[in-house]
């Protein structure tokens, strides 16, 4: 453990003054320091502190108006370890959420050095001593299970989501500067961090916009020559949306980006508000574009109206062969899509034959990008294709999980049961269901929709921000309240709409214990017929899906008896009994 002080300081000239020919280690040595007022935040490091607080002070600095300052000093203090405290301040309070964090997001690093274990004990304690004045509201713990923190802008990505990101920039800067349209595709599977991509990206646009290009910019990040050379005068005035298909993920990255100073709520949509703008946009970047819908019947009439208008505004007329992918590429002149295949889970979104024209068009201009590093679940790159090919039917090796706590039981009370415990101990813990149950308690608060045994549950109450209500954690997910999210353990529910078919040996569907209209719904006007295997190859993407929402755990309960047994060779090792 290193040691630490933390000094307290009015932030004005005279102040600054002072500190100045104070002592060497304002001048000459590694520090982070501090910038705050009630309702911001800005979190430096340099090596010259007197210098860097001047700076601030000058007329034309955006942070003159802050009002106290702190200097965070160790005596094994190096620049690797202020880069790490400053990259984890940032983080934190951007997930706390009581103060703006004013920083630019392109310096958050999460590089290894030297001893860095012994400089995360000063940390955490730095932690709690700015917490006991009052400087963060939420405890680590409370902070790390946030929407704000998970859905942050302030994220250190890894080696190749930066390579996706830099890609992007380049290929972006390049058509705005040649005054041609671009399309651009992130692929990558569950837990490769694309919706983080795509909030780091708009938010470091919005700097670069911001960016005044006679400032001189400290720093080593790969992508500080966008702040100069012309990038900021090219990106400012961009319109930019951000397009987010789900409902529930869609309302919490905007209380995300309400709080992040240069984004606003109103830049995350809906397909539906794109359509329906008159403006035209810059760029749309589109979260889980594998959810845009193709022409088919919507949940309530009043979509279906829309649709239509839609259409006739955009193209002239209405007609079935237009999809929601069209409206995006209408509406804008640059857009990024981020993409998975094996997330489609209803009929309705838009073909894999689309899916994959699209992702053709954009690999033979040089703007695919392809994201492989499992960044949710702790079990390591090979664990989402080792589901896939369990619940499609196959019988794939073992993989090695390492210590993330995957459990297979034979009674679906005793996963519920260990699922509250893990809540109490590490929370974001979560019971999840397929489509096998029918949603009874929306017309009858007292009924329970999933009965097995003791095990009685009811689905979500909520369609937004489920898995941050009070009364989830005794609730069961559903698909539409989890994609897009992070928990810390999942119990899982494969429900009896899957089963095990002993004559023909092999995953059937019983498509009358389906209880998704819209999942099993047929489309006449396209000529799309939704049979088994289409169904079963859905039903597997939704529990692939619901299988790789938990960081620290998955714990999987099989409603049919037959399906149970033949699942248990592969993942009951150690099954849990009643």
């Amino acid at each position: 453990m290193t040691s630490f002080s933390i000094e307290r300081h009015r932030f004005t000239d005279a102040e600054v003054a002072r500190l100045a020919g104070s002592r060497d280690r304002h001048s000459n040595w590694p520090v982070v320091y501090l910038l705050n007022d009630a309702r911001s935040i800005y979190i430096g490091e340099t090596l010259n502190a007197a210098k860097r607080l001047r700076q601030h002070r000058d007329s034309s600095s955006r942070n003159r108006d802050m009002k106290q300052m702190r200097i965070v000093l160790g005596d094994e203090f190096n620049k690797s370890a202020c880069l790490d405290l400053e990259s984890q301040l940032i983080r934190y309070f951007s997930g706390d959420g009581q103060r703006q964090v004013r920083n630019r997001n392109d310096g958050v690093t999460d590089a290894d050095y030297f001893d860095r274990h012994r400089y995360q004990q000063s940390f955490d304690e730095i932690f709690d001593a700015l917490r006991a004045e009052g400087m963060f509201a939420k405890s680590r713990h409370e902070i790390e299970n946030s929407d704000l923190f998970k859905l942050s802008p302030f994220k250190a990505l890894t080696v190749e989501q930066r390579a996706a990101v830099e890609g992007i920039l380049d290929g972006l800067f390049g058509d705005l500067a040649a005054d041609r349209s671009s399309m651009s595709v992130i692929q990558g599977a569950a837990g490769t961090g694309k919706t983080i991509v795509a909030i780091y990206l708009i938010k470091l646009l919005s700097d670069i916009a911001a960016a005044d290009e006679r400032d001189a910019y400290e720093g080593d990040s790969v992508f500080s020559d966008y702040f100069q050379r012309g990038y900021p005068a090219l990106a400012r005035g961009l319109r930019i949306g951000f397009v987010i298909p789900q409902q529930s993920l869609r309302t919490s990255v905007q209380a995300v980006f309400q709080r992040t100073p240069g984004l606003t709520k109103h830049m995350v949509m809906s397909q539906f508000d794109v359509g329906k703008c008159d403006d035209q946009f810059d760029l749309l970047v589109v979260d889980e574009s594998h959810r845009l819908t193709r022409r088919a019947n919507q949940s309530s009439g009043v979509l279906n109206r829309d649709y239509r208008l839609i259409n006739e505004k955009l193209f002239g007329r209405d007609d079935d062969g237009y999809t929601q992918l069209d409206w995006i590429r209408a509406k804008s002149t640059h857009q990024i899509f981020l993409m998975d295949s094996g997330q489609s889970v209803r009929p309705a979104d838009i073909s894999f034959e689309t899916q994959r024209a699209l992702r053709d068009e954009a690999y033979g201009s040089g703007r695919w990008h392809h994201l492989m590093t499992q960044m949710r679940v702790k079990a390591g790159t090979d664990y989402v294709g080792w589901v896939r090919e369990v619940l499609a039917g196959g019988t794939p090796d073992p993989v090695d999980l390492g210590e993330y706590d995957f459990r297979f039981f034979d009674s679906p009370a005793e996963m519920r049961d260990e699922i509250h415990e893990r809540e109490r101990e590490a929370g974001l813990s979560r019971v999840l269901a397929g489509y096998g149950y029918e949603w009874r308690s929306r017309d009858d608060p007292d009924a329970y929709d999933i009965e097995i045994g003791r095990l009685r549950m009811r689905w979500n109450s909520k369609t937004t921000d489920w898995i941050n209500s009070p009364r989830s954690a005794s609730e069961a997910g559903s698909i539409h309240t989890v994609q897009g999210y992070d928990l810390n353990y999942a119990g899982v529910i494969i429900g009896p709409e899957l089963y095990w078919d002993p004559v023909e040996e092999r995953i059937r569907v019983d498509r009358e214990r389906y209880f998704d209209k819209k999942g099993k719904e047929n489309n006449p006007k396209l000529g799309v017929v939704n049979g088994e295997a289409e169904l079963y190859a859905l039903i597997v993407n939704i529990y692939v899906v619901l299988m790789t929402r938990g960081m620290l755990g998955t714990y999987v309960y099989v409603h049919d008896a037959g399906l149970r047994e033949r699942l248990r060779g592969v993942f009951g090792a150690g099954a849990h009994t009643e």
